[in-house]
């Protein structure tokens, strides 16, 4: 198999200026040997829908150039690992392509604006970063002590009962008895089906009974970190309205919260502590290097001691200490901390703050945000929900029903599973959270991204519901709804008949596997 490529027409003329930029006489293949690697380091992963994203009309690279004899079985075999194919595949040259292609296409964009910044600056900082993850940032996800948080949640300790759908037979409606502690461990839920199958209509009229049955003492946010088109938001005005949620539009509307202030600001250790967890958040989730977290740390210990009283630093505050530190020599950590603060992802003035958790969120953060400051925002503002929570009292227990407080829904899940640095937190927010009163909602396309090779989520979750998706594999089913043996052949049969807002489920209050009509927030009258 020969590897022979053509960068895209537009990516022939970066590879002449990026190679410009090294020591003069290197060849033009250098520079694509690091696109590779460097698309390769971000996590980026393409499928066989995106080959045609870059034309062919560019460089041409035959494989003896691009790679020399004795690299060739390196760059192939980290290909391979990295998706998972053998060395045969006939798709390993069609994912080079795309790579080298993305890679450069990414450096174009960090040195046009950044003139100061050289190659020798990159390539330190990147092979740290490489460095980095042979020992990994040891970075503790536990919730840490704030002794000046005075945040009350209240909580609603009679059972709720949701309706979440009709028998198909008789119409009779199936509930579910979310905080009935003698039928679910839990009140974590996964929802899975393929885009069209009714599962978002299905959380949001979960969200709207749940918060109508509790008189508006459970409150929700729900998470979506692919942003509403301008459409969405005009279909979603009357769930907005029935459920009086706040819709917070990032950037366009800052998220009103600042999320320094989970960090206790009085007693020291404390304080230390969590500004330690807030510099590896963004460092971890960003791909940042030792140095750039050290730099990290120092703004923000300097912004909180610029302070006076109990009051909190901003990031904007952050971003103007850092740059200061830097000098000229801009890099990553500049730019996501610079464009946190410059968009106003969070609010400026942290006096302006208000106790969120007793309103009904939604949270879309806009795809025209990069990935790095859309994943750095959501995790910490998951951080902050979780570590509020995780200061607040658990939440009684009452004849045989745990009072309810909050519900966090993840839209997309399957994004974030993909992702060990981000599993991590998610898998601590499930396991701990429950006694607080808090119910994970987690809606994904399929259910092989819920079991991964370290943490199968859908363990964490005692209530599960399976719409119609493409891979239909028994066993990995079978796993998903925890049902096993004589309930198999039911999930088979039902999930060869499934259609459109129909779904099976492991609930106690229905029959298990058997297919049932999903209620949908769209049925509701106007």
């Amino acid at each position: 198999m020969q590897i022979n490529i053509k960068t895209s027409k537009k990516n022939q003329e970066v590879v002449r200026k990026l190679t410009s930029k090294l020591p003069h006489g290197t060849k033009e293949n250098v520079i694509a040997r690091i696109a590779l690697g460097y698309s390769l380091h971000t996590g980026k992963k393409f499928t066989s829908n995106d080959f045609n994203l870059y034309d062919s009309k560019g460089k041409e690279y035959k494989e003896h150039i691009l790679f020399d004899a004795k690299y060739r079985d390196f760059y192939v075999a980290m290909v391979c690992q990295y998706y998972g194919i053998y060395k045969t595949a006939d798709t390993i040259a069609k994912y080079i392509k795309i790579h080298i292609d993305h890679g450069l296409e990414l450096m174009d964009n960090i040195f046009k604006d950044n003139f100061n910044y050289t190659f020798f600056d990159f390539l330190v900082e990147h092979i740290e970063k490489g460095i980095l993850h042979l020992v990994d940032l040891n970075v503790s996800l536990d919730a840490v002590k704030n002794n000046q948080q005075f945040i009350k949640k209240s909580y609603y300790s009679n059972p709720i009962k949701i309706e979440v759908g009709n028998n198909i037979e008789d119409f009779e409606p199936i509930h579910l008895e979310i905080n009935n502690t003698t039928l679910y461990n839990n009140c974590h839920i996964a929802v899975a089906g393929n885009t069209g199958t009714g599962k978002t209509q299905f959380a949001l009229e979960f969200l709207s009974q749940i918060y109508e049955q509790s008189n508006g003492h459970v409150n929700f946010i729900y998470l979506d970190f692919k942003g509403l088109k301008q459409n969405d938001i005009k279909e979603m005005e009357l769930f907005f309205n029935t459920t009086k949620t706040n819709f917070v539009d990032v950037p366009h509307t800052p998220f009103p919260v600042n999320p320094l202030t989970f960090i206790d600001n009085i007693n020291e250790i404390n304080k230390s502590m969590g500004i330690d967890k807030f510099v590896d958040i963004i460092c971890k989730y960003s791909n940042l290097g030792i140095k750039q977290k050290g730099k990290l740390r120092e703004a923000t210990t300097k912004a909180f001691v610029e302070q006076k009283g109990d009051t909190y630093p901003s990031m904007e505050q952050i971003n103007k200490i850092l740059l200061e530190i830097v000098g000229d020599k801009k890099d990553t950590l500049t730019e996501i901390i610079d464009e946190l603060s410059r968009y106003k992802i969070f609010i400026e003035d942290p006096k302006n703050q208000s106790n969120f958790f007793n309103k009904n969120l939604y949270l879309s953060l806009s795809g025209d945000l990069s990935n790095s400051v859309r994943f750095t925002a959501l995790f910490l503002i998951i951080n902050y929900i979780y570590n509020t929570f995780m200061n607040m009292d658990n939440t009684p227990v009452e004849n045989n029903y745990i009072a309810l407080r909050y519900v966090i829904l993840i839209d997309e899940a399957h994004v974030i599973f993909k992702e060990k640095k981000y599993q991590d937190i998610i898998e601590k927010m499930l396991r701990e959270i429950r006694s607080k009163g808090v119910s994970v909602v987690l809606l994904s396309q399929g259910i092989d991204e819920y079991n991964q090779s370290d943490f199968d989520f859908s363990t964490m979750c005692e209530i599960a519901f399976l719409m119609d998706i493409k891979d239909k594999n028994q066993k990995i089913m079978e796993k998903f709804l925890g049902l096993s043996g004589a309930n198999g052949k039911m999930i088979a049969r039902s999930m060869e008949k499934i259609v459109k807002g129909q779904t099976i489920s492991n609930i106690k209050e229905f029959d298990k596997a058997k297919l049932f009509s999903v209620k949908q927030f769209h049925e509701r009258k106007s």
